[in-house]
């Protein structure tokens, strides 16, 4: 009882606020971002997509359903629901104990991992992070790597050849580019100093985003040379940690191991229903975990020029944090859109091309790009 007594429960109660809080935000975001990918993806290839699913008001009464900005923004809740009553079809020579497990592993990662993200700054000196932590980027790429095992149950578990190729074309990808992504942001941390995620977008509400230095919220200004200096690693991680994001999440052009045209549906083949759901939205929460990243560290975070943080007292720090939430989830889904936009833009590559980009190319010029980094703060910041 004394225990309880000594806990501090406005940090348990403002923890499990922004816990709910993020969690609805990016369970609806996943949601939305799958009916933004099938309009983009009809934009693009000249068609309507779902333009007709709308909220279904008739029910409670009215004339005629309600299906604002020309339709189909009801489409994610009658996907959902039909999901959820689609017959949970678990075929007979699977292995169910690990067939069960591997959708949640491969959800679970991706949520959870999201805790360390700080999505804003303060709201009446809350910081809008989980959990600050001082290893933040590390125990992302961790989570991301247990991830890949609800992959590789699903495609063992299954037997099925092609679960089971989609299953070990996801392991060798992921280990292929883990070491690219991993390689990618040491440049950002030997310029920093620094590894947590919250100090990283503080520094770049000073000093300007990693790949828009100079821009400061306080006093924007022309970078100077020092900054110029530093820009061309930063610019050279940016690019190669966003490429490796791509297979990291086995979006295309690095979608080998679900590959409709070679393996029906790879991995998740013999999945059906909620099950099915799991991987699809963990697929999509990946996305939203690895934009987020791509925000905190090259883009600011929650940062933008000339709008201050959250820090002010009373009713304009709590409208200011709430503008940096809304600044943060902004880029997010800027990202996303690119995200799709390549999906639907370039064509899939081949198993050799994948491993060449991944060891002969990525692998090498982050390992250069590192020492690169070394001798310019050697030769430009020498430290007394």
């Amino acid at each position: 009882m004394n225990l309880l007594l000594e806990l501090d429960w406005f940090y348990i109660a403002t923890s499990l606020a922004k816990t709910v809080f993020l969690l609805g935000v990016v369970l609806t975001l996943v949601s939305y971002t799958v009916y933004a990918e099938r309009r983009v993806s009809a934009l693009m290839q000249d068609r309507l997509g779902p333009n007709r699913t709308g909220f279904p008001i008739t029910l409670l009464g009215a004339k005629k359903d309600f299906s604002p900005f020309l339709g189909g923004l009801g489409q994610p809740i009658a996907d959902a629901v039909k999901l959820l009553l689609k017959e949970d079809f678990t075929p007979n020579y699977v292995n169910k104990f690990y067939y069960w497990i591997a959708p949640g592993l491969g959800i679970a990662a991706g949520i959870v991992a999201l805790a360390v993200i700080p999505f804003g700054s303060e709201i009446a000196g809350v910081p809008m992070v989980i959990a600050n932590l001082d290893i933040g980027p590390l125990f992302v790429f961790a989570l991301t790597s247990v991830g890949v095992y609800g992959i590789v149950l699903a495609g063992w578990s299954s037997n099925s050849k092609y679960s089971f190729l989609g299953g070990m074309r996801s392991t060798s990808q992921m280990i292929s580019y883990e070491l690219s992504l991993g390689l990618s942001v040491v440049p950002l941390f030997l310029i920093l100093g620094k590894l947590n995620l919250v100090e990283i977008i503080a520094y770049q509400v000073k000093n300007g985003w990693m790949v828009l230095p100079g821009i400061t919220a306080a006093s924007p200004s022309l970078p100077t040379l020092e900054q110029i200096v530093l820009w061309i690693p930063v610019l050279i991680s940016f690019i190669i940690f966003t490429v490796a994001m791509f297979a990291e999440t086995n979006r295309l052009p690095f979608d080998l191991p679900e590959a409709e045209t070679e393996l029906v549906g790879g991995y998740h083949t013999e999945y059906s229903s909620m099950k099915f759901a799991l991987f699809f939205l963990g697929e999509y929460a990946a996305m939203i975990l690895g934009s987020s990243l791509i925000v905190v560290l090259f883009f600011g975070g929650w940062s933008v020029p000339w709008i201050p943080d959250g820090s002010a007292p009373g009713a304009a720090g709590i409208i200011w944090g709430l503008v940096n939430i809304g600044v943060f989830f902004a880029k997010v889904v800027a990202l996303l859109l690119f995200f799709i936009a390549i999906r639907w833009t370039l064509p899939r590559f081949r198993y050799d091309q994948l491993m060449k980009l991944g060891w002969i190319w990525f692998f090498e010029i982050a390992l250069v790009n590192i020492f690169l980094t070394a001798f310019i703060l050697a030769y430009f910041f020498p430290r007394s």
